[in-house]
C-alpha cells in the first residue's frame, strides 16, 4: 500500500483547495480565480526582477486616468492581470487603476460570477530605484445575473468582499490574501515555481511604535494629522517614544512591515486633495479588510473604510490603517482637533 510521504511544504493551490469548503456557494470558482491571479503574479514578478536588464524600465508615453505617468512596467503588469483574469472564465470584468472605464471580457468570461478590481503595480515611482513594489486585488460577487457585467457590480462597499490580497515583489516575492477566513501569506519559491504558505494566519499586534506617513506633507495635514504626529515624536520612555518613522512610498510595502511587525500607515485628507489620494475600490478597501482579518482597524480617520459606499470606481479615500489602539488613537486627535472642512469629502467620488 502506497504510504504519501510527510513534508511541511503546503502550496498555495494545495492551501486553496483545501479551503474551499469554506465557500460552498462558489464551486470552485473562486479557487480557480484565486489561482488566476496568483499565475499572472508569478509573471510580473519574473519582469521585476529582470526589468534592469531589459527595455522595461521607465516611461510608457502614456498617463493612467489618474493624470500620472504610466511606468512601462506599469503597463505590462495591467496586461498580464487582465490576459490571466480573462482566460481563466471566472471573472466577468475589471476595474484597474490603469483603465479609465471597466473592462469587460466577452465569450465564456461575460458571464463569469465576480469581478475583480486590481493595482497592478502598486508604487511603480519606485520601479527605477529598485525599491519593492506590489499587486493589490480585491474580488466581489457580481451583483448582474445576465448579461455583461455593468459599473454597479463594482459599485459595492467593502463589506461584500469575498477576497482580497496583495502580491509584493520584495527581496522574497510574497502574496497575502484572506477570503474572510484570516489572512495567510505564502512566499514564491523560485526552485519549484511555486507560492508556499510561509506566514500562516497572520495577525497585527493590537499596539505598535512604527508609523508610515509622508513627512513631506506634513504642512498640508489636517491639525489632527498633525498633533497625532507631534504625539509620537515626544520624548516618553514610559510610552516607549519617540515612534519610529518609516516610510517607504509603496502602500504595499508599508502595509506589509506594519503587518508584521505593528504600526500604522496614514494617508490623510489635505486642503488640496479633499477626498484624500489613495483609491478606495483598489487600495483602500481590500487593505481594509486584510487588516480587519488581522485584528486590526481601517478608517478615514472618521469611519470605517468597508462601510464606505462607492460612487466611481476611481474615487479617493483618505487611509488610516494599522495596530488598533494606534488607529484608535489617531481617530481621537481628528475627532478633537480637525477642522470640518478637513473632513473627508465624496461628493463626486472623484479628487476635485
Amino acid at each position: 500500500m502506497y504510504r504519501q510521504p510527510k513534508r511541511n511544504l503546503t502550496t498555495l493551490g494545495e492551501f486553496i483547495i483545501d479551503k474551499q469548503a469554506d465557500f460552498p456557494f462558489a464551486k470552485g470558482e473562486l479557487s480557480s480565480l484565486l489561482s488566476d491571479i496568483a499565475i499572472a503574479a508569478k509573471i510580473v514578478n519574473r519582469e521585476v526582477n529582470k526589468a534592469g536588464l531589459v527595455n522595461i524600465l521607465g516611461e510608457a508615453g502614456s498617463e493612467n486616468v489618474q493624470g500620472e505617468s504610466q511606468k512601462k512596467l506599469d503597463v505590462f503588469a495591467n496586461e498580464q492581470f487582465l490576459a490571466a483574469l480573462a482566460t481563466g472564465g471566472e471573472c466577468a470584468g475589471v476595474a484597474s487603476e490603469e483603465n479609465d472605464e471597466i473592462i469587460l471580457f466577452d465569450g465564456a468570461s461575460s458571464s463569469g460570477k465576480y469581478i475583480v478590481a486590481i493595482d497592478p503595480l502598486d508604487g511603480s515611482s519606485n520601479i527605477d530605484v529598485n525599491v519593492s513594489v506590489g499587486t493589490i486585488f480585491s474580488i466581489y460577487r457580481r451583483k448582474t445575473k445576465n448579461g455583461p457585467a455593468t459599473v454597479d457590480d463594482f459599485l459595492q462597499p467593502g463589506y461584500d468582499q469575498v477576497a482580497a490580497g496583495y502580491v509584493v515583489y520584495g527581496s522574497s516575492t510574497m502574496l497575502v490574501y484572506t477570503t474572510g477566513n484570516g489572512v495567510n501569506g505564502f512566499t514564491l519559491d523560485p526552485s519549484i515555481g511555486e507560492f508556499c504558505l510561509s506566514h500562516p494566519d497572520m495577525r497585527i499586534p493590537s499596539g505598535g511604535n512604527i508609523y508610515s506617513v509622508n513627512q513631506g506633507n506634513f504642512v498640508h495635514f489636517p491639525e489632527g494629522v498633525k498633533r497625532y504626529i507631534k504625539s509620537l515624536q515626544i520624548d516618553d520612555k514610559a510610552n516607549k517614544k519617540p515612534y519610529t518613522l518609516r516610510y517607504i512610498g509603496s502602500l504595499v510595502s508599508d502595509f506589509h512591515r506594519n503587518l508584521i511587525k505593528g504600526g500604522i500607515y496614514i494617508y490623510p485628507t489635505t486642503l488640496g486633495s479633499p477626498a484624500g489620494k489613495l483609491r478606495l475600490m483598489y487600495e483602500c478597501n481590500p487593505m481594509a479588510m486584510l487588516m480587519e482579518q488581522a485584528g486590526g482597524r481601517a478608517t478615514d480617520g472618521y469611519r470605517n473604510i468597508l462601510e464606505i459606499e462607492p460612487t466611481d470606481i476611481h474615487q479617493r479615500c483618505p487611509l488610516f490603517v494599522g495596530s488598533t489602539q494606534m488607529v484608535e488613537e489617531a481617530m481621537d486627535y481628528l475627532r478633537q482637533y480637525s477642522d470640518a472642512e478637513m473632513k473627508p469629502q465624496y461628493a463626486n467620488g472623484k479628487e476635485s
